[in-house]
């Protein structure tokens, strides 16, 4: 699986940036508001199947996506412009997701759709003047020929298209009591003058392509295939998936909830087994000799490469031939050709390290439950991106926080100093995460600890560097050790008073 979106952080929302000093909760709070602004583009969906001998068939699908227009509320969703350039440096179609993007809901959208279809106060949010006058000229056209019509005559109205097929039938049926609808597929729509006893015939037959159940699964769109993955429990491998689960849930199953714990726990109920090939070439990386690599592109190019030339061959991956396109031309960042490279990163790593944890010689064809043996210690793990763990764990409690080397700035002589100047001072030596400490002291996290931090700052006229020491430096122990010297000193005067009067 691999997502595109409109964006990743919100950064019109204060302190939404991912921080080293975040725990697995703390960055959900801040990702569940960005997930909430932006919306999804492009799904992507990579099945893998085994053939006979060491040989993987793949099938791997582009799904353009836009939210469902079919409703009481309309969506509201935020484009962020570094986003857009981005996915248009690599040739992201905008039309295709405006124009022909597949509709879907969650379960709360699909709830108030279901009670208005039923009451009858449904309505399309086609708030667009083009899309008024497609729905104008289509009701011009078929009051003007209705009028000199005989019944059973009919006409055809052309070039409607997404969810202007079904406007228009029932905005003419509601309208016109003498009227019946068919689509006839290739954006057309046959009208058909009858009589009103006829039409309620009609409306009642099994072949009404506008009954309400069907308009349903219409304006369901692509959340009846997230159902069908979710019914048959496969393995759901992503590439830094944390954001593409919140997406999954947020926009298919119900909007995330605002505990991090409930987050985890549908999850791991929707997808009992996720797994996280970050996490994975992370842990090869150190096991197998493989070369650091920044993404998930360069990750498949180094597995291509045979790292274990005296082991058994790493399994065939074959595009099925609907899908050759992806085996003659890279395509990073369209979600269907990543998605292909999620699976095939799976299979090759996992291969390398079943290679690695058996003793005797692996058989030339394993089987996916070896894999999953080999991978066991990463299935659910979610690499957690900057933070104070490595990953999250969606089928149990999260690891403790361990974060870096601290140091501590303390400042003299510079009122008013803020989390965001101390930033902007020492951006330049190092990405240092900058929290408060206390009204004079700030703390710095860094994933590249610099000596030279240090030096730099050893004689500086307002800012004080050293290495951060809890017992030092925490305002809770330094509150605790004043309380005791207080209550030391009272002990010691009341002790020296009573000797006194004795």
């Amino acid at each position: 699986l691999d997502m595109e979106f409109t964006g990743l952080h919100s950064t019109s929302l204060q302190n939404n940036e991912p921080s080293l000093f975040d725990s697995p909760a703390e960055r959900y709070v801040k990702a569940r508001q960005s997930v909430q602004r932006f919306t999804l583009v492009q799904l992507g969906l990579a099945l893998f199947s085994k053939e006979n001998s060491n040989k993987y068939v793949v099938h791997s699908y582009n799904f353009f996506l836009f939210p469902s227009t079919l409703g009481i509320r309309d969506v509201e969703f935020t484009l962020s412009a570094s986003s857009i350039q981005f996915l248009s440096h690599y040739g992201f179609d905008y039309n295709k997701f405006l124009k022909d993007g597949i509709p879907y809901m969650n379960e709360v959208q699909e709830k108030i759709l279901r009670q208005h279809l039923l009451g009858g106060t449904w309505k399309v949010c086609s708030t667009s003047n083009a899309d008024r006058e497609v729905l104008k000229k289509a009701i011009d056209e078929v009051t003007t020929w209705i009028a000199a019509a005989k019944e059973e005559d009919t006409m055809i109205l052309q070039d409607l298209n997404g969810y202007h097929m079904l406007e228009v039938q029932l905005v003419l049926r509601q309208a016109l009591e003498n009227v019946w609808t068919e689509p006839l597929g290739d954006k057309r729509v046959m009208v058909k003058k009858v009589s009103p006893e006829h039409r309620q015939l009609l409306e009642n037959s099994s072949y009404d392509h506008c009954q309400k159940k069907l308009i349903l699964l219409s304006a369901r769109g692509f959340t009846n295939l997230f159902q069908i993955l979710v019914k048959a429990k496969k393995p759901l491998v992503g590439h830094n998936m944390l954001l593409d689960l919140m997406h999954l849930h947020d926009k298919f199953y119900r909007p995330l909830p605002e505990s991090y714990e409930e987050f985890k726990r549908n999850i791991h109920n929707l997808f009992p087994v996720i797994i996280d090939t970050k996490t994975v070439t992370k842990s090869v990386q150190k096991k197998c000799l493989f070369p650091r690599v920044s993404s998930l592109l360069e990750a498949y190019a180094v597995l291509c490469s045979n790292l274990n030339p005296k082991g058994p061959p790493c399994p065939v991956i074959a595009l099925a031939s609907g899908c050759s396109r992806y085996a003659e031309k890279k395509s990073p960042h369209e979600a269907g050709y990543d998605a292909f490279l999620c699976g095939s990163v799976l299979l090759m790593s996992a291969h390398l390290l079943l290679c690695r944890s058996t003793d005797d010689a692996v058989e030339a064809d394993p089987s996916f439950s070896q894999y999953l043996t080999a991978l066991a210690e990463h299935v659910n793990k979610v690499n957690f991106i900057r933070g104070g763990v490595s990953s999250i764990n969606f089928s149990g409690e999260d690891a403790p926080c361990r974060h870096p080397p601290a140091l501590v700035v303390h400042v003299r002589g510079w009122p008013g100093l803020t989390e965001g100047q101390i930033y902007q001072e020492f951006k330049a030596r190092c990405r240092f995460d900058v929290r408060r400490l206390s009204k004079n002291q700030f703390i710095l996290l860094s994933n590249k600890y610099k000596q030279l931090v240090l030096r730099d700052y050893r004689h500086h006229p307002h800012l004080q560097v050293s290495v951060y020491r809890h017992w030092r430096h925490s305002p809770s122990v330094n509150c605790l050790l004043q309380i005791s010297g207080v209550v030391a000193l009272w002990s010691l005067l009341a002790f020296a008073l009573g000797g006194a009067r004795s």
